[in-house]
């Protein structure tokens, strides 16, 4: 697909980011649908799901991936941490994180509101640094299960390619 974007993110010693997946961002993926896109995650099995903002402070989840979807308005985030990446997102875009990565919301329009879920509703955490010690952060990051399915086409879609450790891209080493 020529509108998914990816991008890898190393470790910069607060937010470990993901050595193993890149950040996958579906650009324009939802169209007319992005206010339908709660829905659509949990149609492919990416529950647990909500429908709010995404915190203004840096923050990843070292026990789940997430899936975030643009329902309306604009903002800029960072990706990464500190010396990440920032980003411009839209309604209609779609941001899949994997696990460990940083995320933080710089700037957003009044009415900016995303949905966001997790592969079979997968609980998660909050974290805010390696402050657990960064042995320990790696390892829970790297048994997390990859999802079975992509959070838009299901059970087939960009997801199932970019994070398939057989298909040589990723750089896995199982």
């Amino acid at each position: 697909m020529d509108n998914v974007q990816t991008l890898f993110f190393k470790d910069d010693g607060t937010i470990p980011n993901n050595p193993l997946l890149p950040v996958l961002i579906y650009h324009d993926m939802l169209g007319k649908k992005s206010v339908e896109v709660e829905s659509i995650f949990n149609q492919c099995s990416w529950l647990n799901s909500w429908t709010n903002g995404i915190f203004n402070y840096h923050h990843y989840h070292s026990n789940a991936h997430e899936v975030l979807g643009v329902i309306k308005g604009h903002a800029t985030v960072q990706l990464g941490g500190e010396s990440g990446k920032t980003l411009a997102i839209k309604s209609g875009d779609v941001i899949v994180l994997p696990a460990g990565t940083g995320h933080k919301l710089i700037e957003s329009s009044d009415e900016f509101k995303v949905a966001g879920a997790y592969p079979n509703g997968m609980s998660y955490d909050v974290k805010t640094d390696q402050s657990e010690g960064s042995d320990k952060i790696f390892r829970r990051i790297k048994q997390v299960p990859l999802p079975k399915t992509d959070p838009i086409f299901g059970k087939e879609g960009p997801l199932l390619h970019h994070w398939n450790p057989t298909s040589g891209e990723n750089g896995f080493s199982l």
